[in-house]
């Protein structure tokens, strides 16, 4: 018996109620089939599955449609598990160069917009490839400190052909660093010209020189250093400080693969509040109440950071804050960054006979200051005691014995005889050289 759609009117042509409700489960079904038919098919075809026993052939996996052929690939060859933090340490500081890269086309970019000047050095870099150092070291210095450079000059920091070959050979580029007088081109820059004249170790910045300016300078000369040399750390030193540059290397070069690197001897001192005592500090009321003490931060004689922070201050250095020490304001620049401290006490030695002691021990020091003088007391005069404690002053002494141009006339008649003596004699008696054939300076040593 049927059933009939309606009461009355129905006639032949009516649908079983039975009929509709089967046609319409078969419709959903074959619905069903078709669209997973549809969704499926690309995932059988591409996907791999890894090969654990190492067995050859493409097994067959039975589906809807029938066997499949399932792709294979070695796992193995592709995500090697060796060197697994050695890879993952060169990718960040690949991102973080490219990074870099981007933000510092986008500086220059911006300077030639604004009409700004941009160095030639930097332009030819540029065009043709520049060229990678592992450190550009920039000694802070002023126009009274001729002696000071002198006594660098004739120590730790090479000359001439020397320090060419430095830079080719072991990428490691070393300048004096100064801005300009408040009266551009006065009696003390026209004395700077003919200095660089002569030893070409300057680098000049776009800064009006001044004690209470450091911080400025110290932002200026980042974002000069960065624009003239690809380095994968920049560094900044007073003129008063002794450095190993052997030493400094091999402390760099451990860091080298790290992104976002702040290196020093990391100190946190307190904010003084009282006007007129040594670091006052002007807007002492920003680090909470009286008696507090700053962040941690490297201190100011000597640290080094990597090149994507140089170009994080060269990029924003008209929005970084400073504050009247340089110290805090370099620390403070990286506060809000994931920027890593490294604290390394080589960086601050004391001089002999603590330098002494340590190199003895075997953690020759990379720099060597007085703490109580913030750099090396009476360094024209005392940084030769340094030089010949690290093991650099023989290979330093002999350069200073056959330069006959040069002569401490600046120096005392007693202090002249004693540097004379400990700098000459050790290097006459291991050459073989009479102690009366010995000079320095075109001047008898005894």
């Amino acid at each position: 018996m049927s059933w009939r759609r309606g009461s009355g009117g129905g006639g032949d042509g009516g649908v079983s109620r039975r009929w509709a409700v089967l046609l319409c489960l078969g419709s959903f079904c074959l619905g069903l089939l078709f669209t997973n038919r549809m969704w499926t098919l690309p995932e059988a075809t591409e996907i791999a599955r890894p090969n654990g026993n190492g067995d050859e052939g493409n097994p067959l996996v039975s589906g809807e449609c029938g066997p499949k052929k399932v792709q294979q690939q070695d796992y193995k060859d592709m995500m090697p598990v060796q060197n697994t933090h050695h890879d993952v340490q060169i990718l960040d500081k690949t991102i973080a160069s490219l990074e870099t890269e981007l933000s510092a086309a986008r500086s220059l970019q911006e300077s030639l917009l604004n009409g700004s000047p941009v160095a030639e050095e930097f332009k030819i870099s540029e065009s043709i490839g520049r060229r990678k150092y592992l450190m550009v070291i920039g000694i802070n210095t002023a126009f009274s400190s001729r002696k000071r450079r002198d006594s660098i000059r004739y120590t730790w920091m090479p000359q001439g052909e020397k320090r060419k070959k430095l830079e080719e050979e072991k990428g490691i580029i070393i300048r004096f660093v100064i801005g300009h007088s408040a009266i551009s081109g006065g009696i003390v820059d026209r004395a700077i010209e003919a200095e660089d004249r002569k030893h070409g170790d300057f680098m000049r910045i776009d800064h009006v020189e001044g004690y209470l300016a450091l911080s400025g300078k110290t932002k200026t000369y980042f974002a000069t250093a960065v624009s003239l040399w690809d380095a994968a750390f920049y560094v900044k030193v007073d003129d008063d400080v002794h450095v190993n540059i052997a030493t400094l290397g091999q402390i760099l070069s451990k860091h080298a693969l790290k992104p976002r690197v702040y290196i020093g001897c990391m100190k946190s001192g307190p904010v003084l509040s009282e006007k007129g005592v040594r670091y006052y500090e002007p807007e002492y009321w920003k680090f909470g109440e009286p008696g507090n003490k700053y962040f941690r931060h490297a201190t100011g004689q000597l640290y080094a950071i990597s090149k994507d922070l140089a170009t994080y201050i060269s990029i924003n250095r008209h929005v970084l804050h400073k504050y009247i020490n340089e110290d805090v304001s370099l620390g403070s620049w990286f506060i809000g960054l994931d920027a890593e401290h490294i604290d390394d006490r080589r960086l601050c030695c004391g001089t002999p006979p603590d330098c002494e002691w340590k190199a003895q021990a075997g953690n020759t020091c990379a720099a060597s200051f007085d703490w109580r003088c913030s750099g090396i007391c009476n360094s024209e005069g005392r940084i030769w005691e340094c030089d010949r404690s690290t093991g650099d002053g023989e290979n330093v002494a002999v350069n200073v014995m056959t330069d006959d141009d040069w002569f401490c006339d600046w120096m005392t008649p007693t202090k002249r005889t004693t540097i004379l003596r400990s700098v000459c004699l050790p290097v006459a008696v291991k050459k073989g050289i009479r102690a009366e054939n010995a000079f320095f300076g075109g001047v008898k040593c005894f």
